[in-house]
């Protein structure tokens, strides 16, 4: 079997999206052109299918050659590990908790849904709608870490909630908090972090609230 009929990995298909991303940033393709590129990788199975989206593009390519780890259980590495900063510079990991996974696809938790101490959303050209208004909190504080590609995510939180989007790092896209911040004083208190690239990621309260006060 010839490289260029190797299966890829979800891991091969991130770098590429970091990839196209460098490519906005030098100027040499648009918005639009880079979330069709996306499209094409996220869907690829072959190196064949995923190298199309790179070909022309100067001085950006994958590695020319993927080999396979020489024993079945030691992983392929192609890039080495990012050093790690010291324990004393570190903010504090949250813990374990859910993963909500969205490729292409629209994303959603309402109603009286179990929320954990901790939620990942790893998402990709998605929409996704965390709504806390009626959902079972198991702790005050819930933290939320997203790595994101281009997509939406809506987070609704009730009246007396707050919401923390300070920890989020945005590449050409927004990170935009339309409910109280600071520290907890109500029952719920969503922490966010992470990374957002070419998306979105906003808290707002339900739709109504503003009229309600208003008038209240």
């Amino acid at each position: 079997m010839e490289a260029r009929d190797l299966r890829v990995s979800d891991a091969e298909r991130e770098h590429v999206g970091e990839l196209l991303q460098r490519a906005v940033g030098q100027g040499m393709l648009s918005l639009g052109e880079f979330t069709e590129r996306m499209d094409t990788a996220l869907a690829a199975k072959t190196r064949a299918e995923l190298n199309v989206v790179l070909v022309d593009l100067p001085g950006i390519q994958l590695i020319s050659e993927f080999t396979p780890p020489p024993y079945p259980d030691q992983p392929y590495v192609s890039r080495p590990a990012p050093p790690v900063p010291p324990v004393a510079h570190r903010s504090p990991a949250p813990p374990p908790g859910d993963v909500i996974r969205g490729r292409m696809s629209s994303v959603s938790r309402t109603g009286s849904w179990n929320v954990p101490p901790a939620l990942e959303v790893n998402t990709r050209l998605s929409t996704v709608t965390l709504d806390f208004t009626r959902a079972v909190m198991s702790t005050q504080v819930v933290h939320v870490t997203i790595d994101d590609y281009a997509s939406t995510i809506s987070l609704i939180v009730p009246e007396e909630a707050t919401v923390d989007l300070n920890g989020v790092e945005t590449v050409g896209g927004s990170a935009s908090n339309k409910v109280r911040t600071g520290p907890p004083i109500g029952p719920l208190h969503v922490v966010v972090r992470g990374k957002v690239r070419f998306g979105n990621v906003t808290a707002k309260y339900p739709f109504g609230t503003s009229i309600r006060r208003m008038f209240g």
